[in-house]
Order: structure tokens, then C-alpha cells, then sequence
């Protein structure tokens, strides 16, 4: 991703056609501000910000410029938004209209699990332990320069394990079974690639027909808006509403600090609040 910011944004600009020694404070703002003005998003913006001060702490460290004039200009804040979810019944009649897809058993793993679309297309074989019901998160599954490949994940604690539920392993069991079904119809044109999710031809799935295929399904269901991150967020939501610690959500969810989980998912606090509240009232009261 980065490189692609940095090829589209940094390289083809004016900025990045100048010297070293000519960039400044107020050229790093200007282009910034052109970054706005094409109409890109906030997280772009700062993104591809991000990527330019990196390559700039480069130079300040073998000495081509004294200092980063990136780093003194504001870094582009990113406004926070809660995220858009649906209720746990809209969750599940969404994926009774994927019935049928080929994508209907990952639409389910995420809603079980709250990962995270490429994180999902990522796994492996060899990162689940049906034996001891586990299975980890290691990376993400994206198409870059058209090529499908596995990059590292999101965060540092985006490399995270989880257990097993009966639901999430008789995903896998089904998964399993249908890829040994699909492998013998294919014989020699079969692609072993260790992926959990495959195409007939057990090459990885395309995050992108992925989400057309749950576009489809959320559209027949009456929630034309939702999109494949939107299980997640409902996810969580379901765990939140239900007592879960927005610390083990934190951590579930891969998230680089709770404060962020507070902030997607603050709609859900005056739930949680209100029945903490009613547990501390009731605990004298017993």
C-alpha cells in the first residue's frame, strides 16, 4: 500500500520532481493540500503523509538534508467515526441470503471472529490447529500491482491467535471437506497452495469478489450500505452490548491501543454504561 501511495502521490507530483534541498515546510503544506483538493480521503491523506516524512527521515539520516521539513508541518488529522453495524438477527439473515455463494463460509468465519477480510483470505493450513481448536492471524491477503499477495498485517498486534468455537470449527471442518472434494474434480490442475479459502482450483481467493459476492447478499437482505468490514464492526458490537471488556475486544480485534476500540465503537458505551450502572445499584441493593 505504501508503495503505491508513494508512486501515485509522491513521485508523479511536483514535490516529488523537486531536490532534496528545495523542499520546504510550505511545499510539504501545498502538497498536502493538493492531496485534498483530488478529493482523497482523510486516512489517504495522512497515509501518504506518512510515507513521504519516512522516506524523508532517510535522507536526514544519511545526511542528504539536515533536517525533515516533513516533520514540522501538522501531521493530517484523520477524523474519528463510529462505525455503522447491524444487529446480530441482520447478521445473520444477510448470510442466509449468501447461501449458496462461494463465499458464504467466509462471510461467516468473520462474523464469528471480527477479523478482518484479508486477514480471513490469509490463513493458512498450517496457521490452524484443529487438534487443540486454534488457529492465528499472520498477515493479509491484498492485490497489489495485480497480483494477489500476503503482506504483514495492519498492526503489530494484528498477529494475534484465537480459539475455537464449535461454530468456527465446523467452518473449517466445512472448508476442509469441500476443498478435498474440489481437489479430486481438479486432479492435475490442481494448485496446492495451503490457503484456506480457494478458488475451484485451490489458487486464493480475490478479496475483491469477495465483497461483491456479500454486496449481493446484504442488498437481497435490505442493507444495500453494509460492506464486509461492517461484520466486524457488528461483531464487536454484539460483544460489547453483551458485557465483553472493551480490553478483550482490543485485543481480539488486533487494535494497536483500546483507545482506538473506544473510538469505532463508542456507540455501544451508553449501552454498556447503563447496564454497569444497573449492577452496581443492584449489588447494594442484594
Amino acid at each position: 500500500m505504501y508503495s503505491t501511495l508513494a508512486r501515485k502521490h509522491i513521485s508523479d507530483s511536483d514535490l516529488g520532481r523537486s531536490s532534496l534541498d528545495r523542499l520546504t515546510p510550505r511545499k510539504v503544506e501545498a502538497w498536502v493540500a493538493g492531496l485534498r483538493a483530488k478529493g482523497l480521503s482523510e486516512s489517504t491523506v495522512r497515509s501518504t503523509y506518512t510515507v513521504l516524512r519516512a522516506v524523508l527521515d532517510t535522507a536526514v539520516r544519511d545526511r542528504a538534508i539536515a533536517e525533515n521539513p516533513a516533520a514540522i508541518v501538522k501531521r493530517p488529522k484523520v477524523t474519528s467515526k463510529e462505525a455503522t453495524f447491524l444487529q446480530a438477527h441482520e447478521v445473520t439473515d444477510v448470510i442466509r441470503h449468501a447461501e449458496g455463494s462461494r463465499y458464504a463460509l467466509l462471510f461467516q468465519l468473520l462474523a464469528n471472529t471480527g477479523m478482518r477480510r484479508g486477514e480471513a483470505l490469509a490463513l493458512r493450513w498450517s496457521h490452524v490447529d484443529m487438534t487443540n481448536g486454534t488457529f492465528r492471524v499472520v498477515g493479509t491477503l491484498a492485490r497489489e500491482e495485480g497480483q494477489l499477495v500476503v503482506t504483514d498485517t495492519k498492526t503489530a498486534k494484528s498477529k494475534r491467535p484465537f480459539a475455537m468455537t464449535e461454530e468456527t470449527k465446523a467452518i473449517f471442518q466445512a472448508l476442509r471437506d469441500r476443498q478435498r472434494e474440489e481437489r479430486e474434480v481438479a486432479g492435475s490442475v490442481w494448485i496446492d497452495s495451503g490457503f484456506v479459502f480457494t478458488t475451484e482450483l485451490g489458487e486464493p481467493c480475490d478479496p475483491r469478489n469477495a465483497l461483491r459476492a456479500f454486496k449481493v447478499a446484504a442488498t437481497k437482505a435490505g442493507h444495500p450500505d453494509a460492506g464486509l468490514h461492517t461484520l466486524r464492526h457488528s461483531a464487536a458490537s454484539v460483544m460489547l452490548s453483551k458485557g465483553v471488556p472493551l480490553k478483550v475486544v482490543s485485543e481480539l480485534w488486533g487494535h494497536s491501543s483500546v483507545a482506538i476500540t473506544g473510538d469505532i465503537y463508542g456507540h455501544v458505551a451508553p449501552t454498556v454504561a447503563a447496564d454497569a450502572m444497573r449492577t452496581l445499584s443492584g449489588a447494594y441493593s442484594s
